[in-house]
């Protein structure tokens, strides 16, 4: 059997939507990009959603919106995709990094207070494998320390942390609307926002610094543009918010599915020794993006090759960022730095996680597992 590590939910109204918006006036950021963000900022319960290119370039623009630059230092986890702190680097800030819980893999807050410095301006939380962070925490302890909050939800769309969603009670939520994300457009990305002038200087940003967009000029009495600060080509397109508006509209009920799944491979896999789940806080809701486990990591690239060659797809995430070559080589970073990230990155297997996953597949995986950890426990595989 062949099981892919991912598919998405793209089907007969994302593409009629996509259809009717290339046979429209507005190709470039228009009528559906407005619609899109206006959406968005329903579902998440914030006052604006600003949509861009990718997560990355959200997270980079919100940095720059917020004026952090040279000497600045924002805080983060090593334990995340590398576009978490590279987004910082490209502001000229540096990137100061907090060591995770090994339960949940979120940063670990019992820590973060003693890497405040007086040059720090960001805390960057990120809500790992949609399971969100304690963002309350996370504001007391900015609040006291007259921080900036810039949360990394790009796995974290429907997650909610006691009721509270990503961007409610931070300066700008980053969302990801890449190839494998619960929804996507290929690529493409999100800021939600609740400050009304944080959020029109995002949209001058995004596009050139321009003070008018495409959509504006057309719309409303000619006006010539001028160009106010520096800006850059990192704005959402009608195409991408076409494919994505179905995709919101029906995101709960693609949740659920996804719920059934997660407790139906944790019902067979949840009693067996060898695996672990990842243990996030009782009072969150999660968005159940990626499906992790852990194993002992003598034994996980092995098994991981196995369940290869036994046609399942399977991921990695993630290696440590402070473990990268560039950050080790630029910062001086070693192996030993941020023990609870590297051990966890040691021993973690991400398995396929999807709505369109059935029952038969899922059982093979869990199948295959199994075989896998019991011929690695009696020598017959190499691990």
């Amino acid at each position: 059997m062949k099981i892919e590590f991912f598919k998405h939910n793209i089907g007969k109204k994302e593409i009629a939507r996509v259809n009717k918006a290339l046979r429209s006036l507005f190709l470039t950021t228009g009528p559906e990009t407005g619609r899109f963000e206006e959406k968005l900022s329903d579902y998440l319960g914030v006052r604006n959603s600003v949509g861009v290119y990718s997560c990355t370039s959200g997270l980079f623009l919100s940095l720059k919106a917020l004026e952090i630059g040279e000497g600045d230092e924002v805080i983060t986890t090593p334990f995340t995709f590398v576009a978490t702190s590279n987004s910082a680097l490209y502001c000229g800030a540096k990137i100061v990094f907090v060591d995770v819980e090994a339960e949940s893999g979120n940063m670990d807050l019992s820590l973060l207070e003693h890497r405040i410095t007086d040059r720090t301006k960001v805390i960057m939380p990120v809500h790992l494998y949609g399971n969100m962070c304690n963002i309350k925490t996370i504001k007391e302890i900015a609040g006291k320390a007259g921080l900036n909050i810039v949360e990394d939800s790009a796995h974290c769309i429907e997650g909610e942390f006691d009721g509270i969603k990503p961007g409610q009670l931070s300066d700008a939520a980053c969302f990801s609307f890449y190839a494998t994300k619960n929804i996507t457009s290929g690529e493409g990305g999100a800021i939600a926002v609740n400050d009304d002038e944080l959020a029109d200087r995002l949209k001058v940003l995004r596009l050139h610094g321009m003070d008018k967009s495409a959509l504006t000029r057309y719309t409303e009495q000619f006006a010539v543009y001028d160009v106010p600060v520096l800006g850059y080509k990192f704005n959402m397109f009608d195409i991408q918010a076409a494919l994505l508006i179905p995709q919101l509209e029906r995101i709960e009920k693609v949740w659920l599915k996804k719920r059934q799944i997660f407790e139906e491979y944790k019902k067979y896999l949840d009693n067996i020794e060898e695996i672990q789940f990842h243990s996030p806080a009782k009072n969150i809701k999660p968005a159940y993006h990626l499906l992790t486990i852990r194993v002992d990591p003598a034994i996980r690239d092995g098994l991981m090759d196995y369940l290869y060659r036994k046609g399942i797809g399977v991921a990695l995430h993630y290696k440590p960022v402070h473990l990268m070559k560039y950050y080790r080589d630029t910062f001086g970073y070693k192996d030993g730095d941020f023990p609870v990230a590297e051990y966890l990155s040691r021993s973690s297997l991400t398995l396929p996680f999807y709505s369109k996953l059935k029952k038969k597949q899922i059982h093979y995986i869990i199948k295959t597992l199994k075989q896998g950890l019991f011929e690695l426990k009696a020598g017959s595989l190499k691990s």
